[in-house]
């Protein structure tokens, strides 16, 4: 396979076999890689304001019917409430529709197993108005040309629906869409590997970020849940394997890993980044990505989701299978929020080094973002509104 042809799901079918619990693309990786990484450092002492934001609800939610609304609404009363954080205010909600392929998935629909359910989206909207909130933005980078609207509409939400509600505005963030010029938005710690990046208007434009994600492993990154959901914001225009072009619909090959894509300058790419294992990478840019536009509320559709993976194009590095947690896990940080989340999965510390799963085969993110000051992933200092982890603890593998 080319260079210049490979993309995420491409590199990852690559590694079809499997050695030792290692997949393939990961046997051939230089053996500093695999060292055993030290202990992670000693939780910080959180600020005033991360100590505040460190609850976190989890409220039991088994199916997609009409009791999605009422969790969401029990999520929020245990937080004390969304009104002040919304109201008149512009919400601008992340969706996850990676691959934009719904054609259904291990015998489910895609809301069911890997992608956002329309019915999550529903009930969250509805809240946000309930709450005061003047306009709500939809939000994806998708691998279409189509605007975000007309992609939903195919996959059958109702979009009246969701429109009759208020002013809500969707948007297709993987070029400019409908705006005129890119935001450069600087990570405030200076950056792991990027010291800003250039994201579609629609996420600077915005009063509130709330990130909508499902309660997923992943390849490279371990989980993928409120915090790697905004790895998706950076526009396939500037940061894909098509970059260059407003017309850019391919993946984030160049991210994952610069080779073959040495033609591409990454916007806000610190100097001297050499390290081209996306299992160093991916998680670093992650924990940049949320210093440079932090996410305001967190949402992990723990309803029913899958395990093993992040979406079909694992299948062949992983054992994909459907989950029923039957939770909805809500807060109003990202970091801690993604920690209970983790830990809901089976895994027992969130802060794990690398070596131990759920980032056996890569960096820990979480712990990233705790030593960028973005929030906390110790689970002592995260204040657990609602079910308590143990009652619904739901072993991923």
């Amino acid at each position: 396979m080319k260079p210049e042809s490979m993309n995420r799901r491409k590199f990852l079918r690559c590694g079809a076999a499997m050695a030792a619990g290692v997949p393939l693309w990961l046997r051939h990786a230089t053996p500093a890689l695999f060292a055993a990484q030290a202990e992670p450092p000693a939780a910080k002492p959180l600020t005033t304001s991360l100590r505040s934001n460190a609850k976190v609800a989890i409220v039991e939610c088994r199916t997609y019917g009409p009791e999605v609304r009422a969790a969401f609404g029990k999520s929020f009363d245990l937080l004390g409430g969304i009104g002040s954080l919304v109201k008149n205010k512009t919400v601008t909600v992340k969706l996850n529709l990676t691959a934009t392929d719904f054609s259904p998935f291990l015998g489910r629909p895609v809301g069911e197993t890997f992608m956002t359910h329309e019915a999550t989206v529903q009930a969250l909207t509805a809240e946000l108005f309930a709450a005061g909130a003047r306009r709500v933005r939809l939000v994806e980078s998708t691998q279409s040309k189509a605007r975000l609207r007309s992609t939903l509409a195919l996959a059958d939400w109702d979009v009246n629906a969701l429109e009759a509600m208020g002013r809500l505005e969707f948007e297709n963030t993987r070029n400019l869409g409908e705006g005129t010029s890119y935001s450069r938005l600087k990570v405030p710690s200076g950056g792991f590997m990027f010291s800003a990046f250039d994201f579609n208007r629609a996420y600077e434009e915005t009063d509130v970020m709330v990130s909508l994600c499902k309660l997923k492993n992943h390849i490279t990154a371990g989980v993928t849940l409120s915090m790697k959901n905004l790895f998706g914001i950076t526009p396939n225009a500037l940061y894909g394997d098509q970059a260059g072009s407003e017309e850019a619909t391919a993946g984030r090959g160049p991210l994952h890993n610069p080779r073959g894509f040495e033609h591409i300058k990454l916007p806000g790419l610190k100097d001297g980044v050499t390290q081209t294992d996306p299992t160093w990478r991916v998680p670093r840019i992650i924990a940049d990505i949320c210093g440079a536009r932090p996410i305001d509320l967190a949402i992990i559709d723990g309803i029913t989701s899958m395990s093993g993976g992040e979406g079909p194009w694992c299948g062949q590095v992983a054992k994909l299978k459907v989950t029923t947690p039957g939770v909805l896990i809500v807060g109003l940080n990202g970091v801690a929020t993604d920690a209970v989340g983790t830990a809901v999965m089976g895994y027992d510390n969130p802060r794990a080094a690398r070596g131990t799963k759920p980032f056996h085969f890569c960096d820990n993110h979480l712990l990233l973002a705790e030593q960028a000051d973005l929030g906390t992933a110790d689970l002592s200092q995260i204040e657990v509104r609602g079910l308590a982890i143990e009652k619904v603890r739901y072993p991923y593998g």
